[in-house]
């Protein structure tokens, strides 16, 4: 079996952390990719399910309630140039 020399870019501290991981494995970082890469050939797919983060989330959920907020409020139809009226309208009021 020839093999071939596989490079990737990782941030720093996540390497340093993934080294000293695998090495409590007893195994260094290279044979870890190896045994992931072999895992998805064999499954043909990623060996573990890949979701989106509660916090990474929240920007989201932010966005939706702000849209409902508008939805409420009788703005949400309103262009880019009525809102920037409404914007300005308001900071003459104060």
């Amino acid at each position: 079996m020839s093999t071939a020399t596989f490079s990737i870019r990782m941030d720093s501290q996540l390497k340093r952390e993934l080294d000293a991981i695998c090495n409590e494995f007893g195994m260094s970082t290279s044979v870890a990719i190896n045994v992931f890469a072999r895992a998805v050939v064999r499954e043909r797919r990623i060996p573990f399910e890949i979701t989106v983060t509660p916090r990474a989330s929240k920007p989201q959920g932010a966005f939706q309630a702000l849209r409902q907020q508008a939805k409420q409020s009788g703005v949400a139809g309103l262009s880019l140039s009525e809102i920037n009226a409404e914007i300005s309208k308001a900071r003459t009021e104060q």
